[in-house]
């Protein structure tokens, strides 16, 4: 489970309830602080919190904790409850379980205290319960604005509101962010509206993806532009602040705010202060990052140098060896295709010389691709994090009947991209293209995408200019290991034996490379009605080194409709049994068969003499 914040407290009072609570806090034990109130230890995690009543529990837990979990009765929990809520923004997310472990209950803080998330991983981790989850956007399958990691501004719930409704919603983006797909009723205006543009007069409702502060209002009256836009701040700029020591952090966060302001830009879409690692315990420095609520990044001061910028000075070529700390430490941070849009400045202090710089740089709009691998095909063999970025995705690129599988999973809005087989570079190419556009974009495949899949097409055409995230799935090699038994037990190797894209030559000297080493070999493309001669070809050169008594595992549709698994043998497998749906797996000379399955030991001094 991700737990980006503080502790989770626990609270029972039923044994029941105590056995739940002492599984998580097992789960969890680096997360959860456990509340007790039977008078007894607390769990085992060292977490307990003295016994006392389910009022007093809750009480601590709630001032004390970021999440709760309560082992109790929905009415109980809100009673419990109710004295101690202060305001949305502040109080603790809450999930309530009942005392079957059926449901766990976002009850409080869905989004802002992360209820919502923590009601789904309880459910993951206690067995046949499930979350329940009443916010509406997440019944509703759509993005809360609230969830996309960013801060968010303006009447949210009211733009929120409109997209649930089918109300028409703008989206305008001063900055290419990925977003995950949106309803059809929000619809993308490439128009240069600020924040008071797009909230002022003219009906409906926007959402603005910015990283400018907004503009002086429009004198006009207050209802014909409030309740109309959410603004989304991506954390698109970088400060590079140079500083003499001593500098202030008054002086330092006072030149960095005015310079925000007379860009126009927001602080809220500021990532870091960037400067040279001789600065790197500058106190003012630090404490004006705190003020900031962002994370300070030092360089050496060979990289900056490295650097071309249009105010070199020899001031801090002197001091710490590099002609530019400000600007360069700027553009460093925001990467390849940087702009620089606040030049150097000096901070203005009266009656005395300036000691600090900063100058501000935009990274380049990026655009964001995940390569996810489906699995086998069955959906239990999904990843969570598969299913996270098929959820983030507003753009889905694949095979079409790897795409069937996935479509209920995907958001209302998605745009899906199908191809029939043999399309692989052209999907490669769609999805790139779709990234550099600035698209979230999921292109998937069966198994893992990185094997025989659709990762290294992509990866042959994607630019550094998009985000790239690899999503692991379990491979057809692994599925069908797991249902002949332990074959894969020691070292092993996987050969296609499609000479489509690989001629045969080359795949016949891996085979006997293999073959002359004794590993463990899985044939993926084993047969189909054109290559009908590779596999016992193939099979041939395996017998010249194994016994024809060597197990051979053949597994048809792995985890999908129609699963079939044989376990036979080198001399007595059937070629023709065998098609494109199939793997094959051939053991080494250690392997052997025990009770009708598979299993290659770990270590060859562990073989029992034939």
């Amino acid at each position: 489970m991700n737990a980006p914040k503080g502790p989770i407290g626990l609270v029972s009072v039923t044994a029941a309830g105590r056995r739940a609570r002492d599984r998580l806090a097992a789960a969890w034990p680096d997360e959860t602080r456990v509340y007790d109130t039977d008078g007894g230890t607390g769990g085992t995690d060292g977490a307990a919190q003295p016994p006392g009543t389910a009022r007093e529990a809750v009480a601590r837990a709630f001032t004390e904790c970021d999440r709760l979990v309560c082992f109790l009765a929905t009415g109980a929990t809100v009673r419990l409850l109710a004295p101690l809520l202060t305001g949305k923004e502040s109080d603790p997310g809450v999930v309530c379980v009942d005392e079957a472990q059926q449901y766990a209950v976002a009850l409080l803080g869905g989004h802002a205290g992360g209820a919502n998330e923590l009601a789904h991983a309880v459910a993951e981790a206690l067995p046949g319960c499930r979350p329940v989850v009443t916010t509406a956007t997440d019944a509703a399958g759509i993005p809360g604005l609230d969830t996309l990691g960013l801060p968010v501004e303006g009447d949210v719930a009211a733009v929120s509101r409109a997209i649930l409704d089918g109300e028409p919603v703008r989206l305008v983006r001063h900055v290419a962010l990925p977003l995950p797909a949106l309803p059809p009723n929000v619809t993308e205006t490439t128009d240069n509206a600020t924040e008071s543009d797009v909230g002022a007069g003219g009906g409906g409702h926007t959402l603005l993806v910015t990283d400018r502060a907004p503009v002086p209002e429009v004198p006009t009256a207050p209802e014909e532009r409030a309740g109309r836009t959410a603004v989304l701040r991506p954390a698109t700029l970088a400060v590079g602040v140079g500083a003499s020591r001593g500098a202030s952090a008054d002086e330092i966060t006072e030149l960095v705010r005015r310079s925000l302001a007379e860009a126009g830009l927001s602080p809220r879409s500021v990532a870091e202060l960037a400067t040279v690692d001789a600065k790197a315990d500058e106190p003012g420095i630090a404490e004006a990052a705190r003020r900031l609520g962002v994370p300070v990044r030092t360089y050496p001061a060979a990289a900056l140098a490295a650097v071309p910028v249009p105010h070199p000075s020899d001031a801090p070529l002197a001091a710490v060896g590099t002609p530019s700390v400000a600007e360069a430490a700027a553009l460093l941070a925001c990467g390849t295709g940087a702009e620089l849009v606040v030049p150097k400045r000096k901070s203005e202090v009266q009656g005395r010389a300036a000691m600090a710089t900063c100058a501000v740089a935009r990274r380049r709009p990026r655009g964001r691709l995940a390569l996810v691998g489906l699995g086998p095909g069955a959906r239990d063999l999904l990843t969570p994090r598969a299913r996270d970025e098929l959820r983030r995705a507003s753009v889905v690129v694949g095979l079409d009947q790897y795409l069937d599988q996935i479509r209920d999973l995907l958001r209302p809005g998605t745009r899906v991209l199908a191809s029939g087989l043999g399309a692989e570079e052209e999907r490669a190419r769609t999805a790139v293209a779709e990234a550099r556009a600035g698209h979230a974009v999921a292109l998937v495949g069966s198994g893992d995408a990185g094997v025989y899949a659709m990762a290294s097409p992509a990866l042959a055409e994607a630019p550094d200019g998009i985000e790239v995230v690899g999503v692991p799935g379990v491979t057809a090699a692994l599925a069908a290991a797991a249902l002949l038994g332990a074959p894969l037990g020691h070292d092993h190797v996987s050969i296609s034996l499609s000479d489509l894209h690989t001629p045969w030559e080359v795949i016949e000297r891996r085979v006997r490379a293999a073959a002359g080493s004794d590993l463990v070999v899985t044939f993926y493309n084993p047969r189909s009605r054109g290559r009908d001669w590779q596999l016992p070809r193939a099979l041939a050169l395996l017998a010249e080194h194994r016994a024809p008594h060597t197990p051979v595992g053949v597994v048809r549709n792995a985890s999908r409709p129609g699963e079939r698994v044989t376990v036979t043998t080198l001399g007595e497998l059937d070629p023709a049994a065998v098609d494109m749906m199939t793997v094959v797996t051939v053991g080494n000379t250690a392997t052997r068969t025990v009770a009708g399955r598979m299993v290659t030991p770990r270590g060859y001094r562990w073989q029992e003499a034939p």
